[in-house]
């Protein structure tokens, strides 16, 4: 029996030092991990620290900006009230509106301060078409915003509110921006005010997007969201090189891949605005393409590189320079233009008056043109949108160009012209879409902003009209409702 004990209690030590070993053994292997260096815990520590610093230094200049519209809403007739037995009870007015109801929408968006006396930078999209405008700053301050001038065509505005000494940010040159360089953007997405997000510049460069007409986008993985536009973007200097203004996305949400309008070409508008009160663009007189292997060859081009001369305007800067068709820009003020919209927007960022140098490819020999730069006619800067009282009342159109077409992916067999808006309310706006080729209105053939207009100015108020258009990679016919 007492040999039975002792046995019992031999095993009870033995499976004790068991687990206490097991223990000590577990605790030396899985719960001590590899240890973290001090240098990569200082270089994170300082990275951190840098970080914090520069949206310390920014936030301040970024704005919170809500804007209030009206939206007039024509409420549709229930046929059940619109029965003859109702009306011959309760009179013809009975179940029409009287009037079309208003309805009031709030968005919001992002701005930057880029005065001390109250200039602000936003989105054009941001305070379009806005009954009142909210400016919110980071110390809670509000104060009403008043538009001082807008450009749909690179999608800037400039606002101003009635405050003094404000925090502003500085200014960065956006040409010298490199891929792979890290950037914050900082805004208020979905109303989530001073929201910073950090990433790299993507892509410099981007157009043919959509976005804008004239497009030289920054490209980030740094998070933009609904709410980040006309917020800034800035590098790791806290310089502003960017303002952010869309999102590509089929959710709506961020996808990794965000835009931004290029410091540069922001300023030069937002100078512009404030100073002339409206864009003043340059203007070189020529038309472009890029260059194809197709025409490098038939050209005796050694390499793919410039832009093909296609036409020349008479009188222009470009004529009276000596460009001719068939010259190749391949530079311009040293500059390389290897896609037209690179020279496009080198040419309207540049004023009026001054001298440039354009080098040439011109019959196997590269010579330097001196250009003097005009500014772009009235007439090719505004878009169509006639104040018809007629089914085609407020749609804004504008010439089929090369770009465009290029853009939009229409065939070089289409002719017409492209639909850019249509205002709300208007009898056309169920019938046609941004982007519609309009061919032909009421069987009469349409080439130019010109023919459209002699066109629709004879149509009458109530009268429907047939229209032949291209979309979705075919011709179509459609008819709008004059009543």
């Amino acid at each position: 029996m007492i040999l039975k004990e002792k046995r019992l209690y031999m095993i009870r030590v033995f499976i004790a030092l068991v687990l206490i070993l097991g223990v000590i053994f577990s605790s030396s292997v899985y719960a001590k991990g590899p240890e973290i260096s001090r240098q990569s815990i200082e270089l994170l520590t300082k990275t951190g620290q840098a970080m914090a610093e520069i949206a310390s230094a920014v936030k301040p200049a970024i704005v919170n900006i809500s804007t209030t519209r009206t939206i007039k809403i024509q409420e549709r007739i229930d046929s059940f009230f619109d029965d003859p037995f109702f009306r011959r009870f309760f009179g013809d007015n009975f179940g029409r509106p009287k009037m079309p109801r208003e309805h009031k929408t709030v968005s919001l968006g992002s701005g930057v301060i880029v005065s001390t006396d109250g200039y602000i930078l936003t989105n054009n999209h941001v305070i379009k078409d806005a009954d009142e405008i909210r400016v919110l700053l980071s110390d809670k301050r509000e104060f009403k915003g008043k538009v001082i001038g807008t450009d749909p065509k690179t999608d800037i505005a400039v606002i101003k509110i009635d405050a003094t000494d404000l925090l502003t940010i500085t200014w960065g040159d956006s040409d010298g921006l490199k891929v792979g360089e890290v950037v914050l953007a900082i805004g208020n997405p979905y109303g989530l005010n001073q929201t910073v997000t950090m990433g790299i510049v993507s892509a410099v460069g981007r157009a043919n997007v959509g976005i804008a007409d004239y497009e030289d986008f920054i490209q980030t993985d740094a998070a933009i969201n609904p709410g980040n536009s006309g917020g800034a973007m800035v590098n790791v200097k806290g310089e502003l090189v960017g303002i952010n203004t869309a999102i590509f996305s089929t959710s709506g949400g961020y996808q990794g891949i965000g835009f931004a309008i290029p410091s540069n070409m922001a300023r030069a508008v937002m100078d512009s605005l404030i100073s002339k009160g409206k864009v003043i663009r340059g203007w070189l007189g020529v038309s472009v393409q890029a260059i194809t292997p197709e025409l490098a060859k038939q050209f005796n081009l050694k390499e793919e590189k410039g832009v093909l001369v296609g036409d020349v305007i008479e009188g222009s800067p470009a004529e009276k320079a000596g460009i001719n068709r068939g010259d190749v820009i391949i530079e311009y003020e040293g500059k390389k233009t290897d896609e037209p919209y690179h020279l496009r927007n080198m040419v309207a960022n540049t004023m009026p008056g001054k001298e440039v140098k354009l080098k040439i490819l011109r019959e196997d020999k590269t010579i330097t043109i001196k250009v003097t730069i005009g500014e772009l006619p009235a007439d090719m800067q505004k878009t169509a949108k006639g104040e018809y009282e007629n089914a085609l009342r407020g749609v804004g159109v504008q010439d089929l160009t090369p770009e465009i077409q290029k853009k939009l992916n229409i065939p070089k067999r289409i002719k017409g012209i492209v639909v850019t808006d249509i205002d709300e309310g208007s009898p056309a706006e169920m019938a046609l879409m941004q982007g519609d080729v309009i061919q032909e209105i009421n069987r009469k053939r349409i080439n130019n902003v010109s023919d459209y207009k002699n066109v629709v100015a004879r149509i009458k108020p109530k009268e429907d009209v047939l229209l032949l258009i291209f979309r979705g990679g075919s011709s179509i016919y459609i008819t709008i409702s004059g009543k």
